[in-house]
Formats: C-alpha cells, sequence, structure tokens
C-alpha cells in the first residue's frame, strides 16, 4: 500500500488539492453561536417544549438598560431617558417596553419639562412597575424585547442599540451611568471571544510547531510537508462542519485545534521513525519500513482516541454531543492525511534523515540508559504514590459519602465572562436589583376557542399570579393579569382586576378587540383562538433541583388555585423556558463526564486487547492517562476550580489523547519478544518511543496551553488543566509505567541478575 502511495504521489496531492477547494468554502461559513438554547440536544423533551411554546408567543432575546442618577424623576434625567427611547423605537424588530414608554402612550407624548411630576406620580403610585423591577429610587429600567434569530441578526441589533447609547456612555450626565445588561450582550461576548480565542491560539500553535520542526528535524522541507498534512485535517475537518450546518459554540470550537494537536502529534511518531535512516538502507525502502513499523500503532492510537471521542455522542449537552462526533469525523481525515499526503510530501520535497542532517535530542537517548535503573529501584514508591494520588483524585471528584461532596457545577453563562468584564459587572447589578434572571414559563392550556377571555378563567388566573407573587422562590412574576392591570390602572386610576362580576365581564369583553391592537397583551395571550396563555416567573434558581423544587411549588399553587376557581379546571399546565433548559444542563453534567470517560475507557481497552498480547500490559497501559486525570481533579479542587461545559470535556480529551503514548510504549515494548530481558526492553522502547513521546507531549501540552490566554474562564481553566495532565501522563509513562512493569513481571535489571543478594533494599 505504501509502495503505491509513494509511486502515485502526486496523484495523491492532486487528489487533497481538489478536497481542499471544497473544504475552505464551507470551513470559513461556519458560524458562533453561544445561545443557551444550543447547549441541550434537540430530542429532548425540555427542549422541544420550550420550542413549542416559543412558536406560540415568539422567541425574542430580553436586554435591559439602567438608567441610574440619584433622582431618576427629574426633568434632565427623563429628557435624556426620553430621548433615547424615542430612537431605540425606530430600530425594526426592537420591542421597548418602560414605565416612561407606557406613560407616553397614554399622553401621546411626554415633555420632560412640563410633566415629570406627573410621570413620577404614574410611575410610583402603584406597585406594578416597582414589582416588575421597572422602576427603583434610584434606577430606571428600559427593558428591550430583540427579536433576532441566529447570532448575525443579533450583533445587527446590538449594533444598533449602542449606536443610539454610545453618546450617552461617553457622557451619561446627569445620569450617573447607563448599563446594559442581559442574555443576546452575554451570547454576544461569549461569541466574540470564542472566535477571537480561536484566531490567538491557532498561530500562536502553529508558530510553536515552526520552531518544534526547526529545532527538532532542522529541515524546512519537514516543516513544509507538516503543514501542508496538517492544513489538510483541519480544513477538511471544519468543512465538514460547515457541510452539515454544524455551528460552533464556546466549547464545540475546540474541534479544530484538537484536531491540529493530534495531527502534529501523530506526524512526530511518524516522521521521526522515519529519520532514524540506519546505514546500508535506501531511503525509499526505509520509508517503507518506517510507515509500515509505526502503522499499527498509529492507527490503533487513532482509532482509539477517535472512538473515544465519539463516546461523548451519550452526552444530552449539545456542544459535547457534537465535539465528540466532529472530532471523530476529524481524525478520520487526520489518519488519511497521515497516511497519504503525508508520505507522498516526504517524498516529493525529499525531507532529509539523520543521514543527510543528524537531528536534535540524542540527550535523550542518554536518558533511557538511567530510567530502567532508577524506575526499578523506586518502584514500590513510584506505584503507591501513584495509586494514593489517584485515590484523592477520585475523591476530589466524586466526593465521599458523609464528609466530602462531589466536585460543584457549573452551568450560568454569565459565570464564564471575565469577571474583570462590565457585562459580568452589571449583571451582577441587576441580578442583585431584580432578584435573579433566571426564566420559568408558567404556559397554561385550553382546548376552548376564546377560553382566555372568560371572565371565571381570568379570576382564577389572577388569583393563581398572587399566590406565584407571593412565593419566597419567585423574585417578579408577569403575566395576562400584569397588562390588564396596568391598562385598568392608566384608563381609571385602579391597579387590581374588578371584583364585582359585572364590571369583569365588561373589562374581559372587551379583550378580543384589544388583542388585535395591544402588543403588550399579545405577549401574552394567543391572539387567534385565545386559548394559551403564560406567566413569567423571574428566580435566582439556577440549579437543577431548585428548578424542579420552584416546579413542584408552581403545581402546587396551581392545585390550589384550580380548588378555589373550578373554571381553571380545563386548562392544562406546564413548566417550560430557558431556565429550565440551564438547570436541566448541570444535570446533565455528571452523566456526561461518567457515561462518556467509562464508554472511552472500555473503548481504549478494547484497543488494547487487539494491539497487546499482554494480559498485564492491557491494564497498565491506562496507569499513565488515569493517573493524569485524576490528579488533575485532585488540583481543580485544590484550587477551587467548578466542572462546566468546557472542564467536563478534559477527562475524555486527556483520556483520548494520551493513551497514545502507551499505545507506542508498548507496541516498541513488546517488539523484542521475550527472547531479550525486560530491562533491554525498556531500552528499546524508550529509544525508539521515548523521544516521540516525549515531543508529542510536548505538542500536545503546548498545544492546548494556547488557550490559557482566553479571557473566557472555563477555556483559559481547560487550557492550563489538559496541559498539566498531559505533562503528568508524560512523567507517568517514564516512572510509574516501567515500575509497575517491575513489579507485574517479577525482573530484576541485568546488572542486579548477576549479583545475588542485590535487591534486599529498594
Amino acid at each position: 500500500m505504501f509502495r503505491f502511495i509513494i509511486a502515485k504521489r502526486w496523484w495523491v496531492v492532486a487528489i487533497w488539492a481538489v478536497l481542499l477547494a471544497p473544504s475552505v468554502f464551507y470551513a470559513v461559513r461556519v458560524e458562533q453561536d453561544n445561545s443557551p438554547d444550543r447547549l441541550i440536544v434537540r430530542t429532548d423533551p425540555d427542549f422541544l417544549s420550550n420550542q413549542a411554546f416559543e412558536a406560540v408567543f415568539g422567541s425574542g432575546e430580553y436586554a435591559v438598560l439602567l438608567a441610574e442618577a440619584p433622582d431618576p424623576y427629574t426633568p434632565a434625567v427623563l429628557a435624556r431617558i426620553d430621548a433615547i427611547e424615542r430612537q431605540l423605537e425606530k430600530v425594526p424588530r426592537l420591542e421597548v417596553n418602560s414605565a416612561l414608554s407606557v406613560f407616553r402612550k397614554t399622553r401621546n407624548g411626554f415633555d420632560a419639562a412640563t410633566q415629570s411630576e406627573a410621570f413620577r406620580k404614574f410611575a410610583t403610585g402603584t406597585d406594578l412597575f416597582r414589582k416588575q423591577r421597572l422602576v427603583d429610587d434610584h434606577v430606571l429600567s428600559i427593558p428591550m424585547v430583540m427579536n433576532v434569530h441566529g447570532p448575525q441578526e443579533r450583533l445587527a441589533m446590538i449594533a444598533a442599540v449602542d449606536g443610539i447609547i454610545a453618546p450617552l456612555a461617553e457622557n451619561p450626565a446627569p445620569l450617573e451611568a447607563l448599563r446594559k445588561v442581559g442574555a443576546p450582550y452575554v451570547n454576544a461576548y461569549l461569541d466574540a471571544e470564542s472566535r477571537r480565542q480561536s484566531l490567538r491560539s491557532f498561530p500562536i500553535f502553529m508558530l510553536f510547531v515552526i520552531v518544534m520542526n526547526v529545532v527538532l528535524y532542522r529541515s524546512w522541507r519537514t516543516l513544509l510537508a507538516f503543514l501542508l498534512a496538517i492544513g489538510a485535517s483541519v480544513a477538511t475537518t471544519v468543512g465538514y462542519i460547515g457541510v452539515t450546518g454544524g455551528v460552533f459554540t464556546m466549547v464545540s470550537g475546540l474541534v479544530p485545534m484538537t484536531i491540529l494537536i493530534t495531527c502534529t502529534a501523530t506526524l512526530v511518531y511518524i516522521h521521526s521513525r522515519f529519520v532514524e535512516h540506519p546505514r546500508g538502507t535506501s531511503v525509499d525502502e526505509h520509508q517503507v519500513f518506517a510507515l509500515c513499523n509505526k502503522f499499527l500503532a498509529c492507527t490503533a492510537s487513532v482509532f482509539a482516541t477517535a472512538v473515544g471521542f465519539a463516546a461523548l455522542a451519550v452526552s444530552k449537552i449539545r456542544p459535547v454531543r457534537e465535539m465528540g462526533i466532529w472530532v471523530a469525523v476529524g481524525l478520520v481525515f487526520t489518519f488519511f492525511s497521515v497516511f497519504t499526503l503525508f508520505p507522498a510530501l516526504q517524498k516529493i520535497l525529499r525531507t532529509p534523515t539523520a543521514q543527510d542532517q543528524k537531528p536534535t535530542g540524542e540527550w535523550f537517548q542518554r536518558l533511557t540508559g538511567w530510567l530502567p535503573g532508577f524506575s526499578y529501584r523506586y518502584r514500590f514508591v513510584l506505584v503507591i504514590g501513584s495509586l494514593l494520588l489517584c485515590a484523592a483524585g477520585a475523591v476530589a471528584a466524586f466526593g465521599f459519602p458523609g464528609l466530602i461532596d462531589p466536585m460543584p457545577l457549573q452551568v450560568n453563562a454569565l459565570e464564564y465572562v471575565n469577571h474583570d468584564h462590565p457585562i459580568y459587572k452589571d449583571t451582577k447589578r441587576i441580578e442583585a436589583h431584580a432578584g435573579g434572571l433566571s426564566l420559568t414559563e408558567v404556559w397554561l392550556r385550553s382546548t376552548q376557542y376564546g377560553a382566555m377571555t372568560e371572565p371565571d378563567v381570568i379570576r382564577g388566573i389572577d388569583h393563581f399570579q398572587q399566590a406565584l407573587e407571593g412565593d419566597e422562590m419567585a423574585s417578579s412574576v408577569v403575566g395576562p393579569i400584569t397588562v390588564l392591570r396596568m391598562m385598568r390602572y392608566v384608563g381609571e386610576g385602579q391597579d387590581r382586576l374588578p371584583e364585582d362580576d359585572e364590571a369583569l365581564e365588561k373589562m374581559t369583553s372587551n379583550m378580543e378587540g384589544l388583542l388585535k391592537t395591544e402588543r403588550n397583551l399579545q405577549h401574552f395571550i394567543e391572539p387567534k383562538e385565545m386559548r394559551q396563555t403564560h406567566v413569567a416567573v423571574v428566580t435566582r434558581t439556577l440549579d437543577y433541583p431548585g428548578c424542579m423544587e420552584l416546579a413542584q411549588r408552581i403545581r402546587g399553587h396551581w392545585a390550589t388555585a384550580q380548588a378555589r376557581d373550578p373554571a381553571l379546571k380545563a386548562l392544562t399546565i406546564e413548566t417550560t423556558g430557558l431556565g429550565a433548559l440551564q438547570a436541566k444542563i448541570s444535570h446533565y453534567l455528571v452523566p456526561t463526564l461518567v457515561e462518556s470517560f467509562g464508554l472511552t475507557v472500555v473503548i481504549i481497552f478494547g484497543t488494547f486487547l487487539v494491539v497487546f498480547r499482554n494480559g498485564a500490559a492491557r491494564v497498565m497501559a491506562m496507569i499513565p492517562s488515569l493517573f493524569a486525570i485524576l490528579v488533575m481533579f485532585l488540583i481543580m479542587r485544590l484550587t477551587g476550580m467548578a466542572l462546566n461545559a468546557a472542564t467536563i470535556l478534559i477527562a475524555s480529551t486527556v483520556l483520548g489523547t494520551s493513551e497514545n503514548d502507551q499505545i507506542h510504549f508498548f507496541y516498541h515494548y513488546q517488539e523484542k519478544g521475550k527472547e531479550v530481558s525486560a530491562e533491554e526492553r525498556l531500552r528499546h522502547t524508550f529509544r525508539i518511543a521515548g523521544r516521540a513521546i516525549f515531543f508529542a507531549t510536548l505538542i500536545n501540552a503546548v498545544g492546548f496551553l494556547g488557550f490559557a490566554s482566553a479571557t473566557l474562564p472555563p477555556i483559559r481553566e481547560f487550557g492550563l488543566l489538559s496541559a498539566l495532565a498531559f505533562v503528568l501522563s508524560m512523567i507517568a509513562d517514564f516512572t510509574a509505567l516501567p515500575a509497575a512493569l517491575w513489579l507485574v513481571f517479577r525482573e530484576k535489571p541485568d546488572a542486579r541478575k548477576a549479583k545475588p543478594g542485590a535487591d534486599s533494599t529498594l
């Protein structure tokens, strides 16, 4: 096969060139979107419920401007706020619903110089505005609903809003400040930072690849072969994502870097073997030998890595599932790149071998003579110490019943923002002001046409909403009753629904007509058949148990309301919304870790069953990776880091990538056979695979360390911890692994075999 590839090398290059054109075209079309609804798989019942809800009531994104002033009701302050709102109302698909906008509509305009006191009385004369967090002693809120779909529309809308408020940001007087918060700003920030991080980390890693090639192989021709093979792997991978309509999130943006790093490490394994060209053999014959010699080990490692990442497909967190599938597909492209395109480029570019130009790293050959003796002398310390650290790491990750809780989970998208950024600080400020920003929707439905305009139903929903407002878990509650109370307050000065049946009948009889003109009412009652409505409940609740408790309380209040108002028994209730989705993501994080990690272990162990004939080797081959992962969890716990959508992937990523080293280690350990001593087999392994393992680990570590420059905390932590785990795995490769081999096979170094009693001490 390899003779054929090398002979037809120009055809191989031509085929790859044809593939790269559409790959690059579709790769550049992949967008970035970190919206919360992209974090859960499309088949999840809660996701489908939220989609059905949004199909009825819309899916606009909610943002708020906070105008702060010592006295927000002075004419100068109100004039400035009024000017901003008037400009915002001209932006297409942007809805503004503030206390001032309501007042302006009721008076057919607003003049701050003459109506400021009238507005003060209007805004403070009822508890409606304060309960909705629209007014406070020093704050007037400007809520905005952005009717956008996708990252491009979101960016355009934010740009339009920012253009309007920019003068106020530069010169806020007479305001103290104008703050902007909300999911659209957080998502736009995450999109921009994720994209910026990719653009920053790729050049850093490619610079490292260049330096590594120059130092390790001292050949610009070798460097060019590396860069072309790596570029082909990454381009076809991202092109596949574009063809299938994929969208990058903060997590899945790690895919191209993972492919780049894995491809580079595999090329190092292959080319390091090729460089070791013995005298008396032609370059062509040695190239075929090197490719054949590394084919099984590299194929097994790429296969195990690909299937290990594919195990992430069990996750119900959508970006995690997509990342696993995309990396697995990308590794298939990588396999063909390193075993077709790279050999062809080696031949075309005439990459030099050790006979042409001596490579660096000879110092490592001297190290191989020292490592076997060191690992034997301290074998008990190394093995027992490794096991104790592994046990401590397992307790750090999963806890200990009655003593230590499992590692905390983090799913709030705001925590992914740099804590020094104004978006983070302003959002925390409004969360304190508004009592949280987690939204749960209570969806009420009936089979009867016009049910939501019936007086008895409206009265029952009023009682239900009042019960929700009195619940300690709810920060604010907004529903159709809120709009009706507002309308009555504007028209009659009364902010409660009529208590007598006749007055309530009169109000509801006009609702069908109001639904055709009142946009605010349309937000809460489906206007065509008037069979559906919803009540929005804002809370601080972010965790899954809290959301389950909230849903249980909502159903309890609903049961009480149905008992009091029998008209409600014809309605069905369902809780949905992005708050429930975010909480469910936290519920899936640990199963994602356990299930995907377990599958990866099983798959990689199955690969070892095929590659290794020795049963003990199959078990010990996983020691370095498990040691690195569990110690990494221990470090996370000691430094206060939490599991999130990025760090949850480290276990599978490290296991799926670092096992390459162990496959190459044991493949060459078995090459010498049982006719030679364990020491000679270890020396051969370190000489043939040791240097490649060292530089491949360096590539992995530096590659992921590039993420340490990220401004997003989860990505920064992912980069630091992954790099640390790779280094720990390599240290275990050279210490704990050979120490375990000495113990399992019960052999001694060659020098000690000739000296009886020489093994009396450690």
